[in-house]
């Protein structure tokens, strides 16, 4: 093989990488990351709390439902979506009674104070009280002994905050 034409296949393979590159970089767009500097969990991108789900609807269908971008109420930093009016109604007059305990944080990373975001597909209601879980894993471990976890997550979530955002 000459001498240039070996330098024209190291180039073209250098452009072929390059191109992969570029193909792997803008292809496939980055999922969504939860904010772990707020002291509620916000979508990086959308400033939307608990991934755009329906807090209320947690309690009312007993299901995540996504809100609609028409029924926003911002509240403690982030914007929450509602599925219906009713819901938002009932948030805005209880946003305490509603909102996901340890702000949407997994309370088994609190119990260990860490701020863990919480997903949304992956919930529990316990004393009235709607929690979310990183993993499957965490919710199995939390409902094996809610109390011991629950108790250990209120008492080190003031640390945790205090490693959030103002």
């Amino acid at each position: 093989m000459t001498a240039a034409r070996q330098q024209r296949k190291r180039y073209r393979a250098g452009i072929v990488a390059f191109a992969g590159l570029l193909l792997a970089l803008f292809a496939v767009p980055p999922a969504p990351r939860a904010a772990t500097t707020e002291k509620i969990v916000v979508d990086w991108h959308t400033g939307l709390a608990i991934g755009g789900y329906d807090p209320v609807a947690f309690y009312t269908d007993g299901k995540p439902m996504p809100g609609t971008p028409d029924l926003e109420f911002a509240y403690g930093g982030a914007v929450w979506r509602f599925c219906n009016t009713g819901n938002r109604e009932a948030f805005a007059a209880r946003p305490d009674v509603y909102m996901p305990q340890f702000g949407g944080y997994d309370p088994l990373g609190v119990a260990h104070g860490v701020a863990v975001a919480g997903n949304p597909s992956l919930w529990l209601i316990t004393d009235g009280r709607l929690f979310l879980f990183y993993d499957q894993d965490r919710l199995k471990a939390f409902t094996d002994d809610p109390e011991r976890i629950t108790g250990a997550a209120e008492r080190k979530w003031p640390e945790v905050l205090r490693t959030l955002s103002p």
